[in-house]
């Protein structure tokens, strides 16, 4: 029985084809939906079937090929897909649709014949033509049509551009994801362009509800690249995929997950563990543009991964001759915004701008200068590197934007490498008078640069006669609060039990300098403590006392180092903080260094307390074996 019942709706499939009209079918799904129909109702007569026919055509039977369809793929100027209107071919809908695609094709870099053949009374048939019957036309020539039209540049108010949108609209519940995927990828920006929103919106809804259906890695970061940024749920939803499909990814899809996830500043952090788990584990090789974005992608997003770290410094060591010097000073900035310190990699990107010292531009040099002086790298040939510097720098020094010369300079006194004429030049009142006053945090940031640079020149160069800033600016700024770190609560309350007394020490002090000290006390000769107010303090702009220090009194620093303060995996200094030390000790202080790995292993009040005591003891005999 059942096999009778097979060939019975097989030759009832058959009759149907035969007989279906010529006019517009009205969509390839109907079809299943016939054949589900037929085979589940009862009896199945021939009868039944007729009437659904009778009523309209119920599915859209392939077209047979063409000979022109052939000549629409072969044609290899506009003017050949043009003469098909009056080469006695009658078109069809589908057809026309093609003939639309294919020009877009052909014109996608000629905008001046876009223009022209918008005036073509030809083209105009073959919009007619497809406007009169839209609803016929396949679901995959549709989505290809209307990226079509717009890198044709049809006018946002054109009538048969609208008539393609709407019908895109009216589909997208039955268009397959790919299809879906395809509008993502090609039509997304055209769509923000023109205006249509509402086929955006919807677009994107129906992306974010099937994100189920997606199947393969290319697609998902397609759509992850072209339309995550637009949507918060739908790139949510996106970050679940991936981590499912993660592991059928190659290089270049993890290069593209992470640069679109750079690219909208979104630190999803499992999604990252686990692209640093593949990256790490798996063998195959990565290529100099997806070392790059591995490293621009990581460093934006400042998330570490040691080994992630390691393989891509060793990677790219083989690559540094060939790289130009924009990517090499790219580079150098990923890895200085990961704190990540490659000696020999760092040491091949200092030979290859000495190579390269005559062609460098001065920004990618800029660039370089910042990455070293952010992780206090000197490279060992020093002098020939800094002479370069010093001369791309003299001619144009002038000429860059004041922030970027504030900056350059602050790199160079970080480095210890800044001349005085360089200082003179950011120190005048005619340059630093921009900054000065300003409420934006750029210009804040910047003027606090200039702080550090004017300590340069009154504590690092003797011989350095001015200008300086003026004393009004060397005064504590306002800032935002900042809320005290578990570490520094401890170590307040710590020295506060061994003081005794709170005129015995500060605590929080903003010296003129543009640093601002942990605590601060002084020590006689005997190692007891003085009230500080009593005495003059010269790193203060204005200060309460007014007695000089006694003989072999001791003025003490403590600087606390936390976490952050310290390259990624180091116990070396970043060159900011090299410099504040420096600065402190220079003013005249003994530094007592507290940083957090020494700090940690206290476990007690009283391990704490003879920790800071010892501290101090030491500072005081590093001085006096001086």
């Amino acid at each position: 029985m059942a096999a009778r019942l097979v060939k019975r709706c097989t030759c009832l499939l058959r009759q149907a084809t035969r007989l279906a009209p010529a006019g517009p079918p009205v969509g390839q799904l109907r079809l299943a939906g016939v054949a589900h129909k037929t085979l589940t109702s009862s009896a199945a007569s021939p009868s039944s079937l007729s009437q659904h026919v009778e009523k309209g055509q119920v599915f859209t039977p392939s077209p047979e090929r063409q000979e022109v369809d052939e000549l629409i793929e072969k044609a290899t100027q506009p003017e050949e897909l043009l003469g098909l209107l009056e080469g006695g071919h009658c078109l069809n809908q589908s057809q026309a649709a093609l003939v639309l695609i294919q020009l877009s094709r052909l014109l996608s870099e000629r905008p001046a014949d876009k223009a022209s053949l918008a005036q073509d009374v030809r083209f105009q048939q073959l919009l007619h033509l497809v406007n009169s019957q839209i609803t016929a036309v396949w679901h995959g020539t549709l989505v290809k049509l209307l990226r079509s039209l717009y890198a044709l540049a049809l006018p946002a108010a054109s009538k048969e551009l609208r008539s393609v949108e709407q019908e895109v609209r009216w589909r997208l519940r039955r268009l397959r994801y790919k299809h879906l995927a395809f509008l993502a990828e090609s039509s997304t920006a055209y769509m923000q362009e023109r205006g249509s929103q509402e086929l955006l919106a919807e677009l994107l809804l129906h992306l974010e509800r099937r994100w189920a259906e997606i199947e393969d890695g290319r697609t998902l970061v397609t759509i992850m690249m072209r339309t995550g940024h637009l949507s918060e749920p739908l790139m949510n939803r996106l970050e679940d995929k991936c981590l499912e499909l993660v592991e059928q990814f190659g290089p270049d899809d993890l290069r593209k997950v992470l640069v679109a996830l750079a690219a909208q500043n979104r630190r999803s952090v499992p999604l990252l563990r686990a692209i640093s788990y593949h990256l790490v584990q798996k063998p195959f090789p990565l290529t100099k543009g997806v070392l790059l974005d591995l490293a621009y992608a990581y460093g934006k997003l400042g998330f570490h991964q040691t080994q992630v770290f390691q393989r891509l410094a060793a990677d790219l060591l083989p690559h540094v001759p060939g790289l130009t010097p924009g990517e090499v000073a790219r580079c150098a900035k990923s890895f200085a915004f990961l704190k990540w310190l490659n000696l020999p990699l760092f040491e091949a990107f200092a030979q290859h701008t000495l190579s390269r010292g005559q062609n460098i531009a001065l920004p990618h040099l800029c660039n370089m200068l910042l990455a070293f002086a952010r992780l206090n790298f000197r490279p060992e040939l020093e002098d020939r590197f800094f002479s370069l510097v010093h001369e791309k720098l003299e001619p144009e020094l002038a000429r860059l934007d004041p922030g970027l010369q504030v900056d350059v300079l602050w790199a160079l006194c970080v480095l210890q490498q800044a001349r005085e004429a360089e200082l003179q030049a950011v120190l005048r009142p005619e340059f630093h008078r921009q900054f000065l006053g300003s409420g934006s945090p750029k210009d804040q940031s910047t003027f606090q640069k200039l702080l550090h640079i004017n300590s340069t020149a009154r504590l690092e160069h003797p011989t350095y006669t001015g200008p300086f800033l003026p004393a009004s600016a060397l005064g504590p700024r306002p800032s935002a609060d900042r809320k005290a770190t578990p570490f520094q609560k401890e170590l307040q309350e710590t020295l506060k039990g061994l003081l005794g007394s709170s005129d015995r020490g500060s605590f929080v002090v903003a010296t003129q300098y543009g640093w601002v000290l942990d605590a601060e006390v002084l020590l006689d000769a005997d190692g007891q403590f003085l009230p500080l107010r009593d005495f003059v303090a010269p790193h203060l702009t204005a200060s309460s006392g007014s007695q000089p220090l006694p003989p072999r009194a001791k003025r003490l620093a403590f600087l606390r180092w936390e976490f952050p303060n310290f390259n990624s995996r180091s116990k070396e200094l970043l060159g900011r903080f090299v410099m504040a030390r420096r600065h402190v000790l220079a003013a005249g202080f003994l530094v007592v260094d507290v940083p957090y790995y020494e700090w940690s292993e206290l476990k007690s009040e009283w391990q704490k307390g003879a920790y800071l005591k010892d501290k101090m003891r030491k500072a005081v005999a590093e001085e006096l074996a001086k």
